[in-house]
């Protein structure tokens, strides 16, 4: 206990802390309708599109986090709009964004600065990459996911589970779809800067399926998936810093072995 503490008295470690645990909540509750949508792949497209972004903003020396949030919020209305009214639906929409966007952010890289450790940092993650001004940010803008969808709640739950119905009773539908797509983008960019843009669709994704493995409900899943996010972000963190791995990856290998054992226990009581 005396070295986790020890961990957390460097600045940068707390700095991660903070921001990791409001990201992998924000993270856990849009998981759980994008998932139940289908649209689980959604955060590794916006993923691909925010290294893009964030590879450009490095190129001309221009705030990575005020280039990339506006850029990855468009794109996620973009890709929404795009994949209900467009002939190339879905996945193939995501496939075809998120490959353009990566084209993009690694031509941009090569011709100007090179594979320096910043964009590096957006590719695979790193704790070491959040300033000051950039966790004060990304605590204001997960904050702000976390009160639109307490906020919202009630309508993104009816969006999720019928949208025919709630259109029919009057709900605005493209509206919220519109918020679910925007407050995942605005996640997914917060999260890149310690996932990576490789990694950080598990974060969304992982504790929703663990969750739905146990839970029954629409709530108690997104309750369940909220605990395992930030429980599993804790612990590869933690492992991350003691076995000097790499903090991303062992976040995923923490979500995995959850999911795991969440799957082998359904697996024996269907049994």
């Amino acid at each position: 206990m005396s070295e986790i503490l020890a961990m957390f008295s460097y600045h940068f470690m707390q700095r991660a802390l903070i921001v990791g645990v409001l990201v992998s909540l924000c993270a856990a509750l849009l998981g759980v309708s994008l998932v139940l949508k289908r649209y689980s792949m959604i955060g590794d497209g916006l993923s691909h599109v925010g290294f893009g972004a964030l590879a450009i903003a490095s190129a001309l020396h221009l705030a990575p986090l005020a280039v990339a949030i506006p850029v990855v919020m468009l794109a996620a209305v973009l890709l929404l709009r795009l994949s209900q009214s467009s002939r190339i639906k879905g996945d193939a929409m995501i496939a075809l964004i998120s490959s353009s966007a990566l084209a993009i952010g690694v031509v941009s890289v090569s011709v100007t600065t090179g594979m320096n450790t910043e964009v590096s940092s957006y590719m695979f993650g790193s704790v070491l990459s959040l300033s000051r001004s950039d966790a004060i940010l990304s605590v204001l803008l997960s904050l702000g996911v976390l009160l639109l969808f307490v906020l919202f709640y009630p309508r993104l739950f009816a969006v999720t589970f019928d949208e025919t119905f709630s259109k029919a009773t009057g709900t605005r539908t493209e509206l919220y779809n519109t918020l679910l797509a925007v407050l995942t983008a605005v996640t997914v960019v917060l999260g890149m800067r310690m996932m990576g843009a490789l990694l950080i669709s598990s974060l969304i994704i992982f504790p929703a399926l663990s969750a739905m493995r146990v839970c029954k409900s629409f709530r108690s899943v997104v309750l369940c998936a909220a605990c395992i996010s930030v429980g599993c972000f804790l612990v590869g963190l933690i492992a991350s810093y003691f076995l000097e791995t790499p903090t991303g990856a062992s976040i995923v290998l923490a979500n995995l072995l959850v999911f795991s054992i969440f799957s082998l226990h359904k697996a024996r009581n269907i049994h």
